[in-house]
């Protein structure tokens, strides 16, 4: 289990999608790290982008690499 203190990164799969898109804002406002990978560029990636949120199109594992925390589903 992951206390808050110990969590700083934290990487979103499929961030562009509605849940996924609010809660990484969220936690971006708390200020946390947050990055992302989605399959295209839409209106709320590129919402995310200039909110701080560092974003990869296509899913790969390096995009993960520096992650304390992957979320998958919302």
């Amino acid at each position: 289990m992951y206390r808050k203190g110990k969590i700083r990164n934290i990487h979103f799969v499929g961030i562009g999608g509605i849940g996924m898109s609010g809660i990484a804002e969220v936690l971006l406002n708390l200020g946390y790290r947050i990055s992302g990978s989605d399959m295209k560029e839409t209106e709320v990636t590129r919402r995310l982008q200039t909110l701080g949120c560092d974003i990869d199109y296509g899913h790969r594992r390096e995009n993960v690499k520096e992650a304390d925390v992957v979320v998958v589903s919302s």
